[in-house]
């Protein structure tokens, strides 16, 4: 298995696409949040603000900084943008939901004429993104019951988040049952590092807006973003080689891995 393991963290090349969609994530999905809030209602964009600061704990100029973004004065961002702006933003967000379809396909070694999906797919992914963003501040609170609660709320909604986006974005190419492992497996290590982030990340922000400003919080929140998309792609690529071991693949009805396909072929 560790061999099995080893050989597709090198064919699914886990620090190139973690990286790769950690830039994704910074250069499109994070304006689309801007621009969201923009345009949403004052109840949801506040909904936002709590989501994002305590997902990340911030405090102090971090948290003032994320309001003043979050809350642009007299429309200046819708005026800015446009709703033609607006819209080019959203589909310029697609390039994340297109970065992790190629995680999800190196991972299950899916050849790239077989996950053919169409768009609505990539919209429909950042739709489910949004909202799960919206809701991580009630669930990290545990809706008011407090951290004992919190977090198996979110370590639950990160496996379904990650159950249902690999289905997804492989456009049903794989089974059910054999994408839970990668689930289950993404959601503790993003668990872990989301309470992590709770201890780090005001910290960091804190001091890299005071020594440099903006500037700094900005390389904080890159590397951040670095850590949390090369752990995903670790994880995903760790759950299907975990269900296509003998032992639960015949369980589970995953598909062969390459290796045994091509000594078929043979």
């Amino acid at each position: 298995m560790l061999t099995h393991f080893a050989d597709r963290i090198v064919s699914v090349n886990v620090f190139d696409s973690g990286t790769r969609l950690a830039a994704q994530c910074f250069l499109t999905a994070v304006p689309l949040l801007f621009v969201f809030a923009a345009y949403a209602p004052p109840a949801v964009r506040h909904q936002l603000i709590d989501s994002v600061t305590t997902v990340f704990g911030l405090t102090g100029p971090a948290r003032s900084e994320l309001e003043q973004v979050f809350r642009p004065t007299s429309g200046e961002l819708q005026q800015t943008t446009g709703v033609v702006g607006g819209l080019m933003v959203l589909l310029s967000a697609t390039a994340v939901s297109r970065a992790l379809q190629r995680l999800c396909r190196r991972a299950w070694e899916i050849p790239r004429s077989g996950t053919r999906i169409a768009p609505w797919r990539w919209l429909a992914w950042l739709v489910l993104w949004l909202a799960a963003l919206l809701l991580q501040g009630p669930l990290h609170q545990g809706f008011g019951a407090g951290a004992w609660l919190g977090v198996p709320l979110v370590f639950v909604s990160e496996v379904v988040l990650w159950w249902w986006t690999q289905h997804l974005l492989l456009g049903g190419r794989v089974g059910w049952k054999p994408l839970l492992p990668g689930a289950l497996v993404t959601a503790v290590v993003l668990t872990a590092l989301a309470v992590t982030a709770r201890l780090y990340m005001p910290r960091a922000l804190n001091n890299a807006l005071a020594d440099y400003g903006p500037v700094g919080s900005v390389f904080v929140l890159l590397s951040w973003l670095i850590v949390v998309c090369v752990a995903a792609s670790v994880s995903v690529s760790a759950g299907a080689v975990l269900a296509q071991e003998p032992f639960l693949a015949r369980r589970l009805g995953s598909p062969p891995p390459l290796r045994d396909r091509l000594a078929q072929d043979r």
